[in-house]
This record gives C-alpha cells, structure tokens and sequence, in this order.
C-alpha cells in the first residue's frame, strides 16, 4: 500500500508493555496485524455475537449484535483508511475492539454497573475494553493481556479525542503502560470512531425499520433521509419497498463515506507527520460541518423515536434489574461466581467489587439471564423485544 506521511507505521511502533521474543514468528505480519489477529481471536470478542447492539436477546437472526456491528464498522474503517494513505490493519482492528467492553444488554448493562459501582468509581465501557485487552483476557504464558501495540490501545483511549480526566480503570492502565492521554490519537483511531458513526446511524435505522419501532414516514421528516429517498424512488421506481430501503441504507453510507474523505483530505493540508496529528489541537477526521449538523439531526431522531421508544425504555429497566440483582448476588456470596473467577476473588474493597464488575461485563445477554434464573429462579419476562 503507498502509506502517507501522517500515517501510523507499524515499523516505528512504540512498542508493547511486554516485550516479546521474536524468535519462532509466527507468519510474515506487521505489528499491526499481530493486533487484529490476536483481538479476532480472542474469546472476549467472540462473545460479541450475543451482546446486545440496539435490541436485547433478539431472537430474529436478521438483527445486529455487537460482533456485527464491529464487522460493519471495521469494513468502513477500511475503506476510509485505504483511500486516505492510513494503516488499513491498525484501523480495522481498533473498529473490531471498540465495543469489546460493552458489558451485557449494551448501555442498559453499562448504566446498572455504574450504578452499581458508584462507590468504586464507576464503569466505563470504553475503559473496560482496554482493561479487557490489557488485563483480563489473558492466553499466553508470558504476560498478561493480549500485550497489543502502544498505538492499538492509544487508539482506543482516544478515538473520541484526548482525555483530561481518566477514571480509575484508565487511570490505573496509563500508569502501567502511558498513552498520552492528552494528546490527539492517530488518523486511524479517528477514522474508527466516524465509522462507528456511520455504521450505527444507518443500520440502527435498518433495524428499527425492520422491527417496526421506526417508521418510514417519520423518518421522511428529516430533509436528509428525504433527499435520498426521492433519489431510490427515482431510480428504482418498480423495486418493492424492502429493496428500496436497503437501498436508501447504502446511499446514506455512501453519501457519509465520501464526506469524511473529501473533508478529511481538505484538514490534512500541511500535515506531514503522525506527531503533527497528535498535536493538532483538533480532530482532523471526521464529517464536513454541514454534514455533522445532518448526522446530529439523525442521532436526535433515531434517540426520540427508537433508543427511547417505550417498549425499548421497558426492555431496558427489565435489563437493568438483572444486572443489578446480579451485582448483588455476587456481592453478598462469591461462591456463585464460575470457579476461577471465585478463586481469584479480593478480599478487599474496592479490587472486590471491580473483579465482580469485570465477571458481569463479560457476560452475554442470554448467559446473565440464564445466571439470574439460575440465582434467583426466574428472570424478567420479555427481555427479548424483537
């Protein structure tokens, strides 16, 4: 690939908080690539499949989960970084990690457990990918974590751009192994958190279509969606109506895609090197103005009319109660825990609870409402709203 000069090079990585012995690779791959590989086979990942991406337990094999959520964002990654000179592998496998400490049934999960942990700082699901990565999911003999790049796990602290204030799990993995918290991520980490953008703006719409919660007229309302509509109708006047929606999802990405491209290209004028990046002072990847007031306009919409919709806002207090009954079962007798989580258990506060929080955040959906009927003999009644 011809890399550009503001672009992350696997070959002057910062490293890995452990070093490694080279000896006995295995296969001709970048650093880069060893990132992406050891995220797609990690368990953490894997459970991804079962974690609630807009709808809980969906019992409809049409729906997205957060594995295919990250498949989808990770494809527009790609496609943005190819075009723009950037690290296709860093770029694809910070978008396959973004969501890997998304605790059970999405931000419903991740409120119980804030709230649950209030007294001990919280939960962050941002935070808690990197503590999975770095800490918990741990297969080799040698270290802890998955030991990935400076540059994979600085993405993923800063994709949303630099942080003044860490909580206590970033806090504690900056002192380990410092990521410049203050300063800009890389291009590729940005691109990340647009395609991010993108894949769930459209394909919650998709979705929500599909299931009912959002209809088409409504979304009409929004001159955007309405634009691209008339352009199908036009178009493909004689597809039936599923065809044509499918379509309208494609145009949006499209019409987003190309956005982020010409805007990025326009913000990279003089920029020569990956510091330069960092010590913009600004995110220099993302939408063109008019089209990130379009995108909030969209995000406003699909807030009012899908992620509160009634039924969802019932799905997910019924959620919440789970993890919070949950939260306190583990509290109040540890030997409900699985074997080697109950082994490893702390004694004292707050490392006690955070390991509790750590067990509840790799759950899927379907196991946490299994180990609520397992605890308590039963679990709410449509968890599932789809």
């Amino acid at each position: 690939m011809n890399r550009a000069c503001y672009a992350a090079d696997p070959a002057a990585s910062r490293g890995r908080e452990f070093p490694e012995d080279r000896e006995g690779t295995r296969g001709p791959r970048s650093e880069f690539q060893r990132d992406r590989d050891r995220i797609i086979h990690s368990i953490a990942f894997r459970r991804l499949r079962s974690k609630t991406q807009v709808f809980v337990a969906p019992d409809g094999d049409h729906y997205r989960t957060r594995l295919t959520h990250s498949l989808e964002v990770a494809q527009i990654g790609r496609v943005i970084a190819r075009t723009l000179g950037l690290d296709e592998d860093l770029t694809e496998a910070l978008c396959l990690a973004h969501d890997i400490g998304h605790p059970p049934f999405g931000h419903a999960g991740e409120k119980a457990l804030s709230q649950a942990m209030d007294k001990h700082g919280g939960f962050d699901h941002n935070a808690q990918s990197l503590r999975t990565l770095m800490r918990i999911e741990s297969p080799y003999c040698e270290h802890e974590g998955l030991n990935l790049t400076w540059e994979l796990l600085e993405g993923l602290a800063k994709h949303n751009g630099p942080v003044s204030q860490a909580g206590w799990a970033l806090e504690e993995l900056d002192a380990a192994f410092p990521l410049d918290l203050r300063q800009y991520a890389s291009l590729e980490a940005q691109v990340s958190a647009v395609a991010d953008d993108i894949a769930y703006d459209n394909h919650d719409i998709d979705d929500g279509l599909r299931a009912g919660f959002l209809d088409l007229d409504d979304l009409l309302t929004l001159d955007f969606i309405a634009d691209q509509w008339r352009g199908v109708e036009k178009r493909f006047p004689k597809a039936d109506r599923e065809r044509q929606l499918r379509e309208l999802v494609r145009g949006q990405i499209g019409l987003m895609v190309n956005d982020v491209i010409q805007h990025t290209k326009s913000q990279l004028a003089g920029v020569e090197t990956i510091e330069q990046v960092r010590t913009a002072g600004k995110t220099l990847a993302g939408f063109s103005p008019a089209m990130a007031t379009e995108e909030r306009r969209l995000k406003d919409f699909m807030y009012e009319k899908l992620y509160y919709h009634p039924e969802q806002v019932g799905t997910a207090e019924k959620a919440r109660d789970v993890i919070a009954r949950l939260y306190v079962a583990y509290e109040q007798d540890p030997a409900l825990l699985e074997h080697g989580w109950r082994a490893t258990m702390p004694q004292d506060e707050p490392t006690k609870s955070r390991h509790i929080a750590d067990y509840i955040a790799g759950m899927t959906d379907r196991f946490a409402m299994d180990q609520c009927r397992r605890i308590y003999g039963s679990a709410p009644e449509g968890l599932s709203n789809v």
